[in-house]
């Protein structure tokens, strides 16, 4: 039995994990679950598909730009209140969603439940790393990333049982239940950890929430507003600037503070720390940019539901639950960078498979064959790159740090959603239009003008692709099922390379997430086995510095 690090009053550390999973798994699956309720929502509140994509961007964003001063709380106030206070902010906020009678009650209650989210988040990874000793918490890293894993398909699965079922709002009742249990499991197990009441920088907090909110609103709504203006002069580019000016502003004034900086600077000293930050973030940019196109050409090009399409992603999800815990075990016993860079390696295979056979008549057995490398690599990677990452932090910066990783994660998905999208839609009004070109070509003379005119509306979206084409008013009969048939192979064929030239910008993200853990230096075990506790002053391991 593994010795704690802090007095547990006789229990194991691992009583303390399932709360902690518990609301990290109503996160996550938060995170991708009302993706399948969008049309529901659209019906219900008679709203366009941009007030609904709020509904998501509000959680995205109040989540991403607070994580980072989340972690800092914890470190000041303790985990254990922070965590309890985000759990019981969650559930509440989700009972909200549920009862919301306007789009904009929803958008608000969503926002709330992003805060609640950034408070929890930090506070599961600084727990574990501060109760759990080094030669185990690779493996309790191991469920955490398991969970992860679980939870990216069981969101837009759970969410379309739910919506077919009971409704869209249930999609969030659902969370009152866990909520509460979790909040009553997370008092009785999770224990109060030593604080350390210093300076709370102020200034660096609003710096960094506002320089995070202009950079993630600008790379989130981007396409909404085409990439030019939103209002007057200002632009999505200026304020993705002006974002850029104020995160290097608070740069400077973290490296100012010193010891006493929301984000010691410091922390990315140590090598690991700061290349497991770069794969964190490749593999957050890369999973939204698999995730993105795929979802879409199941639904718009192979016709599948949603639900049926989410099932296609089912074994390769499950498979990375499996494979998780494992490779968190297997990291306290080796170099961990060897485990994250082959889990990289895996998943940039599945893609190249992806890509070797994506048609428009591809077959689902196709792709769920090619993506269970995609399953097992994303297994190998979240906990022991989480462990590689927090191995050399000390007591005393460890919410910081957590709350750095996070936050790093969560940006990576959103500009991997914005990039994927931008890089999408811009390659959709270029390649639909040559397939239409060539498909036209076999048309007899008098079916290619009528034809014409379905393509004719200038730059295809993606929702225009999944509203589909129709023949042009006045042609009917035969001619009409000829043109419907010959534009249906322009659209699939034209998504089919746009799809695939997108992936491969996926597989370069994944490339330079892999080569960073390659570049991670070894950890050094039998220092963590003498020491299990680090004083106040000094990490429990040192290491390489840059």
């Amino acid at each position: 039995m593994t010795t704690p690090l802090v007095d547990l009053k006789g229990r194991s550390p691992w009583s303390v994990l399932p709360p902690l999973v518990l609301g990290f798994f109503m996160i996550m699956v938060d995170t991708t679950i009302v993706n399948i309720a969008v049309p529901s929502l659209q019906k219900a509140f008679d709203a366009n598909i941009t007030d609904v994509g709020w509904v998501n961007s509000g959680y995205l964003l109040s989540f991403a730009v607070l994580m980072l001063p989340a972690g800092r709380l914890g470190d000041r106030y303790g985990p254990r209140a922070l965590f309890i206070s985000g759990l019981v902010l969650f559930t509440v906020a989700s009972a909200a969603c549920g009862l919301a009678g306007s789009i904009g009650f929803l958008i608000a209650a969503r926002v709330i439940q992003g805060v609640g989210a950034a408070l929890m988040t930090p506070q599961t990874m600084a727990v574990i790393t501060r109760v759990f000793p080094p030669k185990s918490r690779g493996a309790a890293l191991g469920i955490w990333g398991m969970v992860a894993g679980l939870a990216t398909i069981a969101g837009p699965v759970l969410g379309g049982l739910l919506v077919e079922s009971w409704g869209w709002e249930w999609i969030f009742y659902v969370n009152i239940p866990v909520g509460v249990v979790a909040v009553v499991w997370a008092v009785a197990t999770v224990p109060h950890l030593e604080t350390h009441k210093r300076y709370f920088d102020v200034v660096g907090t609003v710096l960094a929430v506002a320089g995070l909110f202009l950079l993630v609103f600008g790379l989130q709504e981007g396409d909404t507003y085409d990439w030019g203006s939103i209002a007057g002069p200002i632009g999505i580019w200026e304020l993705i600037g002006a974002g850029l000016v104020v995160l290097g502003v608070f740069v400077f004034w973290q490296h100012r503070l010193g010891e006493k900086a929301l984000l010691p600077l410091r922390l990315f000293h140590y090598r690991n720390f700061s290349l497991a930050n770069v794969s964190a973030f490749m593999i957050s940019f890369a999973m939204l940019g698999i995730f993105f196109p795929l979802t879409i050409f199941l639904q718009s090009i192979l016709g599948l539901s949603p639900l049926h399409a989410a099932l296609v992603n089912l074994p390769a999800s499950l498979l990375s639950g499996v494979v998780a815990p494992f490779a968190g075990r297997l990291s306290d016993r080796i170099n961990g960078k060897w485990v994250v860079a082959v889990g990289f390696g895996f998943i940039a295979v599945s893609l190249m498979l992806v890509y070797a056979v994506l048609s428009p008549d591809v077959s689902e057995a196709t792709l769920i064959w090619c993506m269970i490398p995609f399953g097992f690599g994303t297994g190998l990677v979240f906990s022991p790159m989480v462990n590689l990452a927090t191995a050399g932090l000390d007591h005393r910066t460890a919410g910081a740090g957590a709350g750095a990783f996070n936050t790093i994660r969560q940006v990576g998905s959103v500009v991997g959603s914005a990039a994927i999208v931008a890089m999408l839609t811009g390659r959709l009004s270029t390649t639909i239009p040559d397939a239409a070109r060539s498909v036209a070509s076999s048309l007899p003379g008098d079916l290619q003008q009528p034809f014409a005119k379905i393509f004719s509306g200038g730059e295809l979206s993606a929702d225009t692709i999944q509203q589909g084409f129709q023949p042009p008013a006045g042609v009917t009969g035969q001619a009409a099922q000829q043109i419907g048939a010959a534009a249906q192979q322009a659209v699939g064929d034209g998504f089919t390379v746009a799809v695939k030239d997108t992936l491969l910008l996926v597989v370069g993200a994944l490339v330079v997430g892999g080569l960073a853990a390659l570049f991670m230096s070894p950890t050094r075990r039998k220092a963590d086995a003498a020491a299990p506790v680090a004083d106040a002053g000094e990490s429990a391991e040192e290491p390489a510095v840059v």
